[in-house]
């Protein structure tokens, strides 16, 4: 589990400030025409809900950005500790137009990173003694995705592929492509690996005849099979008749009622979209 400090990336600046100038194309009206602009105050973030907390680092970056004077920010926890109903997170002190602006950008990222951590944290926990280690999927909000995997390796869990140019993941519709000719698609993997460095590769299978022609004919150039949407049974012949010559991943909605069985068939990895695509963010205030 990844605890304490996140050094934020500038792929993550970036992204804080488009959401800010999303956010504040112009002015905060608001704070403009209420509040003296030379009033300063603290704030406070308090946990609503017991959790994994992920993304203070991210958060408190988002009053950096935003602010037009100084602002002075203090942690209270880190990364990765246990969340407690009432418990303070972090304080930042600064100009009350900052703190009023910044705020809901701040929360959004926030209860968004803690919520999927938490969640993760959950999966993890499902599958404590088996082999199986659980991984995240490219199935993220758009410009999120940087906030969303760091979040799912604080809850304890891996990365896959973070875009389509790190690996090759050969699934349904690339081998619809192909006339539904698997053995094609492997020769292809050969022929154009044979003239440029090699990625990892990984092919969906949905069938255990799909998995024969793997094994036939994927051998020296085929790194990891999935088994997607597999039944218990069928997953755990495919487990058996791969022998460990892939690395084997287990795929297709995968709840946390189900994992635990998944995991006892003896694959690798699990991959879990419901891990960033259907986030439930974490209850977080910030209290001024």
């Amino acid at each position: 589990m990844t605890t304490g400090n996140h050094p934020v990336t500038d792929e993550m600046r970036d992204r804080i400030r488009r959401a800010l100038d999303e956010d504040i194309p112009t002015i905060d009206v608001t704070s403009a025409a209420t509040v003296s602009a030379d009033d300063r105050g603290e704030a406070v973030f308090v946990a609503k809900a017991e959790g994994i907390l992920a993304g203070i680092d991210v958060a408190l970056e988002v009053f950096s950005l935003a602010a037009t004077g100084a602002v002075q920010t203090e942690k209270h926890i880190a990364d990765g500790a246990a969340l407690s109903k009432g418990g303070k997170i972090a304080t930042v002190t600064g100009s009350l137009h900052t703190l009023l602006a910044a705020e809901r950008t701040a929360l959004n990222l926030l209860q968004r990173m803690s919520g999927i951590a938490t969640l993760t944290r959950k999966y993890v926990d499902a599958v404590q003694g088996t082999k199986a280690r659980i991984l995240d999927t490219r199935k993220t909000a758009p410009l999120l995705r940087p906030f969303d995997r760091y979040a799912v390796h604080v809850g304890g869990a891996q990365n896959h592929r973070y875009s389509l140019s790190d690996m090759v993941l050969v699934k349904d519709n690339h081998i619809a492509a192909n006339g539904g000719n698997l053995q094609n698609v492997i020769q292809k993997l050969r022929d154009y690996f044979a003239e440029k460095p090699k990625v990892k590769v990984e092919i969906e299978v949905t069938s255990l005849d799909q998995l024969s022609l793997v094994l036939l004919h994927g051998q020296g150039i085929v790194d990891r099979v999935m088994f997607d949407n597999f039944a218990i049974p069928d997953l755990s012949e495919g487990v058996r008749m791969n022998n460990g010559i892939f690395e084997t991943e287990a795929s297709g909605g995968i709840t946390l009622e189900t994992i635990r069985n998944v995991a006892e068939t003896g694959v690798d990895f699990i991959s879990v979209g419901a891990l960033t695509h259907s986030v439930t963010a974490l209850d977080i205030s910030l209290e001024m």
